[in-house]
């Protein structure tokens, strides 16, 4: 706890720096715009400190009364003493939390990719499920969702639904949901009553207004074709549709929900542009060897991440062990208990990460 105390009386320091050189008024609305962002950083892990001295103080008030005469106020010091001893715990907890590396996506909106995987029609119907979750789970957000391409199944579901999900802390809240999702349920297209599993993966991209990713246009295969809808059927009778290929690396993208090719080909380089940005990060990742249970997932089809098994009206995450046992709920939106507890076992993880990045520095200090 002792570094932590150091490092926050530190920002504290910066933080008044800055607010000396705001109130004195500065020309430069990018410098302005610099110490404004470094500031609202600063300001929760300060504030929750000012809270911890205050508290301590506040404790060591009750100390010196829990020496007096009177018996009764003597009960009372006591007892505001453990009542202040549990608030400073929760609130040191609070500033460990605080004081993590922020995710600087986390603001952000998101690309996510939905496709059927293994189990045919099954995997497709499966996609369409879960895309219905997480849009009735924007619903309740007050989010908005913008379809960027559909390849819709004559049965209801989708062989790939690609949108975007615009609205406030989006990555924040859906960015461990890429991976291989598996049902175990009865499907629809089967006559005697087997249970079948299936899989349909997810695939979850930040939205960035600036990427550093350079693509050399001979490295483009773009083709146009005619936008259609469910079994195929024609809606558009000129090539608006884009698809794109990234030679290098094999990926595809495509979009069609325009009615101008141009705007369907900005919209395919934007999602082009956030998948190289994935597969980077997460090569990067990959790198630096983190242990972390929750890494962002690239959506392939092997890292299975969750389970969704109808006859037992369970939902359950592997990566943390946790199970729901109302399924028809979950499906409906209501996500908030699990992307809870993903949060918290992330910060879980981060928090010994950070605690063993300390004993090392120590190690070499000492």
């Amino acid at each position: 706890m002792d570094y932590m105390i150091e490092r926050v009386k530190a920002m504290k320091e910066r933080l008044e720096d800055i607010d000396r050189i705001l109130s004195n008024g500065i020309q430069d609305n990018k410098m302005v715009a610099s110490l404004s962002k470094e500031r609202a950083a600063l300001e929760e892990p300060v504030e929750i400190y000012g809270e911890i001295v205050k508290a301590e103080e506040n404790q060591k008030d009750s100390l010196e009364m829990m020496k007096d005469e009177d018996e009764e106020i003597r009960k009372l010091a006591k007892s505001e003493y453990e009542e202040l001893s549990k608030k400073i715990e929760e609130k040191r907890k609070q500033l460990e939390i605080a004081l993590l590396p922020k995710d600087e996506n986390d603001s952000r909106n998101i690309i996510m990719e939905i496709r059927g995987a293994a189990g045919g029609d099954e995997a497709n119907i499966f996609a369409g499920d879960l895309f219905r979750m997480y849009s009735h789970y924007a619903d309740k957000q007050g989010w908005k969702i913008k379809i960027l391409d559909s390849q819709p199944t004559a049965l209801g579901g989708y062989s790939l639904v690609s949108f975007k999900i615009i609205g406030k802390g989006v990555y924040s809240k859906l960015k461990f949901e890429s991976g291989a999702h598996r049902v175990q349920r009865v499907p629809v297209t089967e006559a005697n009553g087997r249970i079948q599993t299936s899989t349909a993966t997810v695939l979850v991209m930040p939205e960035k207004q600036t990427i550093d990713i350079v693509i050399n246009p001979a490295d483009l295969q773009i083709d146009t074709y005619h936008s259609s809808g469910a079994g195929g059927q024609n809606v558009n009778k000129t090539e608006s549709a884009v698809r794109i290929t990234h030679k290098p690396t094999g990926i595809v993208v495509s979009c069609q929900v325009e009615r101008s090719q141009m705007q369907n080909k900005e919209l395919a380089m934007e999602m082009l542009k956030a998948k190289l940005q994935n597969k980077y990060d997460t090569e990067q990742e990959e790198k630096l060897g983190s242990e972390r249970r929750l890494k962002v997932g690239t959506g392939e089809r092997n890292e299975r991440i969750r389970t969704y098994n109808y006859p037992q009206n369970r939902v359950t995450d592997h990566r943390i062990g946790y199970t729901m046992l109302n399924l028809p709920k979950f499906m409906d939106g209501d996500l908030d208990e699990l992307l809870s507890a993903l949060n918290e076992a992330n910060q879980a993880d981060l928090i010994k990460e950070e605690t063993e990045k300390l004993k090392e520095k120590m190690k070499d200090e000492g």
